[in-house]
């Protein structure tokens, strides 16, 4: 059992996710005014997080509401999954990677239909932690406290013993509710640190050098 573990948000953590202006974009391309995108889709976005519609029928309800043609509507998701992926963190990823033995270590994602094989194939997150929570994958976003539940849930450590790190702060202090440990994101050397006063305190077997089995 490890006495401590980890558990990160991805976008804005993990993945460096600055907003594009994509939807703007689209927008002007078809003339549509300001705010249109969301307004059509929204209910759309809301049932792909949750998993209540596939990646197909995503695609599908893209291309009939806003009047696209299948390689428009191609074209719209991939600026939409430009902006969702982002950039790696590497700085961060890398020190994670070398926690890797020294405590538990998962993620918890309010995510979109879809993201597990993307971010896989580009990330490899799948080998960085031991436990990926999707919300589209549990059908529950944060900062509900089933979310967190789940997320530590699999890795056999209390939750006063997981620090939970995130961007947005409604979400760090659900995880305190819950009773997790918790650090607001905001720079790299900051979360750093604050990992490395949380495994000091709750040492665990093992050293950074140490790969778990997968």
């Amino acid at each position: 059992m490890m006495a401590a573990c980890v558990i990160l948000d991805i976008g804005g953590v993990l993945e460096i996710t600055p907003e594009t202006g994509w939807e703007r974009r689209w927008e002007e391309r078809l003339e549509l005014p300001p705010g249109t995108v969301h307004e059509r889709m929204h209910d759309v976005w809301r049932a792909g997080s949750l998993g209540n519609i596939s990646e197909r029928e995503v695609n599908e309800q893209v291309a009939a509401r806003l009047g696209l043609d299948a390689p428009q509507a191609e074209a719209f998701m991939g600026d939409l999954w430009a902006e969702y992926l982002g950039t790696p963190n590497e700085e961060l990823i890398a020190y994670v990677r070398g926690l890797r033995g020294t405590c538990g270590l998962g993620i918890l994602s309010n995510s979109f239909v879809g993201a597990r094989e993307r971010e896989t194939a580009r990330y490899h997150f799948d080998e960085l932690v031991e436990r990926i929570v999707y919300s589209h994958e549990l059908g529950i976003e944060k900062p509900d406290p089933r979310a967190f539940e789940a997320a530590w849930a699999g890795l056999d450590v209390p939750p006063e013993n997981c620090l939970f790190i995130d961007d947005f702060a409604v979400n760090v202090e659900a995880a305190r509710a819950v009773g997790m440990q918790a650090h607001l994101f905001e720079d790299n050397a900051r979360t750093i640190a604050r990992i490395g006063t949380h495994i000091r305190r709750n040492p665990g077997a093992g050293s950074p050098s140490v790969t778990r089995a997968r």
